[in-house]
């Protein structure tokens, strides 16, 4: 997306990022775009299913960038009203298909941004983190380029 384009894509009103468990990338994503646009939107993030807490890895990289994710209680689809977002993100092609599902007929946009599963890296605690920071980071840019 130009600058331009992005200047002339209207914010919307409330976001919600969806993932399979909602312990690694939704909340990442949803942090970032809290702090990056505050109070000029809404923000939350859910997955398929209740993952059993945030991931300790992401608390450790989102602390790097001074969010604290500690106390993040993990959501799913059924814990939410998803019709009152104008914007569905998923960073799965689970949580895609799920929110396709749920945005057919109705007023809710849906975007499907692929993101690398961090749990998957194996090797030591150094690689891990490092796994992790690439996706918090690519979340980011991500979202920089979509809301500017």
């Amino acid at each position: 997306m130009t600058d331009s384009a992005v200047a002339d894509t209207p914010i919307p009103g409330a976001v919600l990022f969806a993932c399979n468990l909602n312990q690694v990338r939704s909340p990442m994503a949803a942090a970032l775009l809290q702090r990056r646009l505050g109070g000029r939107l809404y923000v939350d993030s859910c997955g398929l299913q209740h993952g059993e807490g945030i991931d300790p890895f992401v608390v450790a990289v989102m602390a790097e960038v001074g969010i604290d994710l500690s106390e993040q209680v993990s959501k799913t689809f059924a814990d939410l009203e998803p019709d009152s977002f104008d914007l569905i993100v998923a960073l799965t092609p689970e949580a895609q298909q799920r929110a396709q599902a749920v945005s057919r007929g109705r007023a809710v946009e849906a975007e499907f941004w692929p993101t690398a599963d961090p749990t998957a890296e194996g090797g030591s605690r150094d690689q891990r983190l490092a796994a992790y920071r690439r996706v918090r980071d690519e979340i980011a840019r991500r979202i920089a380029a979509r809301f500017g």
